[in-house]
């Protein structure tokens, strides 16, 4: 079974063909184009000018990925596309185009949520993980611990109350004068710092839950910013890139710990744009291998939103049962669509 995936949630237009045998998938062909030398002019993603240039990317990166496979187009059997969450113009993009390809296939559609496409990542990879496991999604928009019994069971352990990891990234990138994308950036910048030149706040560390919170943070960032006053040298620009990051991966690295207690799990799984943070790997690791827990990663192009994810957790779905395509055209999307709501259909649950 050949399954075409397409990602337009938002600044990532992406494209990709899966070929899934039961509860195996292998990538055949995959494309990504970035838009972020569009939106580096205005510090972030432009919804209006992101859903136009989906317009414009998607037909040809769908030929691209084709050609790549060496596959027609009418060799897919299933198109998938992103219903959400994500931003709504930009996943209509999508989905409009997904219906029309499946319409002028004959072939059934799916609408697949971004957060699971994310959480099965890793089952791309060259080490893939074994069910069961913890699932850390770290990203620009959401932080959540899950636990992962299976293809569509999934129990909510804990998320973010406020600020994402990555947006704690992001912002405090800005505050520090540093380009778009934040994260990135804050992160080079770090690697030149003290992370212990600066005490600050980790949010909900030694709280009762596996909740997270990261807004305080950057409201810390930016009254010791005031402190130093208008000219900062860059050496402590550096110290506090590397005290936030510090203060991020300090609180990703305990509450995924604790979530590896509470449920006796023995594999970890992190996945989502923040997981390619070699600061957060390498105490990860560190923490695990001590305690004989399996980490795995998505290769480090599939962390951010692509198209070899929406494909690969509709093959898995399919060959695993829990979802039965059908070649139904009308479609709607969900810019914001919580995991846990997503209905009985995704078998998600809370504990």
């Amino acid at each position: 079974m050949h399954v075409l995936g397409i990602e337009s949630s938002c600044d990532e237009t992406g494209v990709a063909l899966v070929r899934g045998d039961g509860e195996e998938a292998v990538l055949l062909a995959h494309a990504l184009h970035s838009q972020v030398a569009m939106h580096e002019a205005y510090g972030g993603v432009v919804p209006e000018l992101a859903s136009r240039d989906h317009v414009r990317r998607l037909v040809p990166l769908v030929r691209d990925v084709a050609a790549r496979a060496g596959l027609g187009l009418e060799a897919v059997d299933v198109v998938a596309y992103t219903r959400g969450p994500g931003l709504a113009g930009a996943l209509l993009v999508g989905a409009g185009l997904a219906c029309a390809l499946g319409m002028a296939l004959g072939r059934p559609v799916i609408g697949v949520h971004h957060l699971e496409g994310h959480l099965l990542s890793p089952f791309l990879a060259a080490d893939p993980p074994r069910f069961p496991f913890v699932a850390l999604l770290v990203s620009g928009g959401h932080t959540q611990l899950m636990a992962v019994h299976g293809v569509g069971r999934y129990a909510l352990l804990g998320e973010t109350i406020d600020d994402a990891a990555g947006e704690a990234f992001d912002k405090t990138a800005k505050l520090l004068g540093l380009g778009y994308p934040g994260g990135p950036a804050l992160a080079r910048l770090a690697e030149f710092g003290d992370p212990a030149a600066f005490d600050l706040p980790r949010p909900l560390l030694h709280a009762a839950n596996l909740d997270f919170s990261f807004a305080g943070l950057k409201t810390a960032v930016l009254t010791r910013l005031r402190t130093l006053g208008a000219d900062v040298c860059e050496q402590r620009r550096a110290d506090l890139a590397a005290a936030t990051q510090a203060a991020i991966v300090d609180v990703l690295v305990a509450k995924s710990l604790r979530a590896l207690r509470e449920t006796s799990m023995a594999r970890l799984v992190v996945a989502g744009g923040v997981g390619a943070n070699r600061e957060l790997r390498r105490r990860l690791d560190a923490a695990c291998a001590s305690r004989g827990v399996r980490v795995h990663y998505p290769e480090l192009d599939l962390c951010t939103d692509n198209g070899a994810m929406i494909a690969l957790a509709a093959a898995l779905r399919i060959g695993a049962g829990v979802e039965r395509p059908a070649a139904d055209y009308g479609f709607d999307v969900r810019p914001r669509w919580p995991l846990v709501e997503a209905g009985a259909g995704w078998g998600v649950t809370t504990p």
